[in-house]
């Protein structure tokens, strides 16, 4: 297996998905190997957090199987590096020496779940599933961020004013005198926003302008 010096990702050629398992101990890595394989899903596998801060994570939708004892950096350290970096990936923590404290520790810091070895294959399976869906829905939601935000800068000063404005409630008469334009210019630059940005009802610009922080806050002409 090839190292890299430093934490990435990198493009995935396709929709798939894979599981990182991490422990130390070549017996547990392979039966939670097979068992994931033989439900047709991809591994990839690792003896110590070192090792997979080395190597490059491909930018697929991903959960990870993770013993939170482990030599040198252990589950919980291996757990805030990955959010520190801006990693996010869903973690299930496993271990035969589990107590409530470090089970809590773990679930506050937004792991998945948190099994106790031995567990029941049919545990596991369901945890990955759930951990992996929720990853698919993550990068979704960054997705279309990246979209809403792109559309967005495709917007004139003025119509971002007029979003600003309508999306606070403002009636098209409203935003014509706050703007000192004409009602008719306003309503010609709302159908503008609504058709730049996809929206298709107020309610739908009112959502976008929230996710975009613009609701109410009107940019100034350059």
């Amino acid at each position: 297996m090839t190292r890299r010096k430093s934490l990435s990702t990198r493009q995935g050629s396709s929709k798939e998905s894979i599981v990182y398992i991490v422990d130390d101990d070549p017996i547990v890595r392979g039966a939670i190997s097979s068992l994931l394989m033989s439900v047709g899903q991809q591994v990839q596998l690792f003896e110590s957090a070192t090792d997979l801060l080395q190597s490059s994570l491909p930018a697929i939708p991903s959960c990870m199987v993770l013993d939170i004892r482990l030599p040198g950096l252990s589950g919980l350290d291996l757990q805030a590096l990955l959010a520190n970096v801006g990693l996010p990936i869903p973690i299930i923590f496993i271990t035969g020496h589990g107590d409530i404290p470090m089970s809590v520790k773990a679930m506050k810091a937004g792991a998945i779940d948190f099994l106790t070895k031995p567990f029941r294959d049919q545990d596991l399976l369901d945890a990955v599933t759930g951990a992996l869906e929720r990853d698919r829905e993550r990068r979704k939601d960054e997705e279309d961020a990246r979209d809403l935000r792109a559309k967005y800068s495709t917007l004139t000063t003025r119509e971002q004013q007029i979003m600003a404005l309508v999306s606070d409630g403002l009636m098209n008469k409203q935003v014509a005198s706050r703007l000192e334009i004409s009602q008719f210019t306003a309503k010609i630059h709302r159908g503008r926003v609504m058709r730049k940005l996809g929206a298709k009802s107020l309610a739908d610009l009112v959502v976008m302008a929230e996710a975009l922080g613009v609701r109410g806050k009107l940019p100034h002409e350059p």
